[in-house]
């Protein structure tokens, strides 16, 4: 059982599950658009129906952080969703830097909902020459790599995102990690190494694409094509 904190407590994040942190960025979206209609409460029956999720879950996730909910009347959503912005640390200005310009890279640096979030996307870093001295269409510079430590400094980047091929990736990363950026989020195919104290993430788009084509492949009937 969740050890029980009053509401902001911090904890380790090496105690959290990654499961735990992405379901409360799902609760939180949940609960921001509920707050959007103007709904004051919201019970975590309620929650786990529109999500299709366990209520349970959502109570033992949500009373490792603190106790939220008010018997009989069940989360406040205001409430609720500021203190989870803050657990999960969106309270403030996130600096992001993506390091590959090529086509996924510009499309990440131009995603909208980056901004909405607190995710500012302030540069692009590449090696190729004729790409150097661009910008996104929304207008993000593209630097060159070798400025990557300086401008991780000068602006205090929180977060690197890797894509590029996947032959670069873990030479990528080792740039970043030199420019003590403690925060990556690798796009590139397989996973990349980092020393204690830097988290990564992979998002290995062709295992997810893999995982949806076993569904297709096997069919509502289990039978395959």
């Amino acid at each position: 059982m969740p050890v029980k904190r009053r509401p902001g407590t911090r904890v380790e994040p090496e105690s959290v599950s990654e499961l735990t942190t992405e379901r409360l960025s799902v609760y939180l979206r949940c609960l921001e658009g509920l707050d959007r209609a103007r709904i004051k409460t919201v019970s975590s029956r309620t929650l786990a129906e529109h999500l299709h999720l366990n209520p349970a879950q959502i109570r033992k996730d949500l009373a490792y952080f603190g106790e939220f909910g008010v018997r009989g009347v069940g989360y406040y959503v205001t409430e609720l969703s500021r203190h989870l912005r803050q657990i999960l640390g969106l309270d403030r200005r996130l600096s992001v830097v993506i390091v590959g310009a090529g086509n996924l890279g510009m499309a990440l640096a131009d995603y909208p909902g980056f901004r909405r979030e607190g995710f500012e996307v302030i540069a692009l870093f590449d090696t190729a020459p004729h790409k150097i001295g661009g910008t996104s269409r929304s207008g993000v510079p593209v630097l060159d790599i070798a400025e990557l430590k300086e401008v991780a400094a000068r602006e205090h980047v929180d977060i690197a995102v890797i894509a590029v091929p996947a032959d670069a990736s873990q030479s990528v990363a080792e740039s970043i990690v030199a420019a003590e950026i403690r925060a990556i989020l690798n796009f590139s195919p397989g996973a990349v190494r980092a020393p204690d104290g830097v988290k990564v993430k992979n998002m290995d788009l062709t295992v997810s694409l893999a995982s949806l084509s076993f569904y297709l492949a096997q069919g509502t009937n289990g039978q395959t094509r």
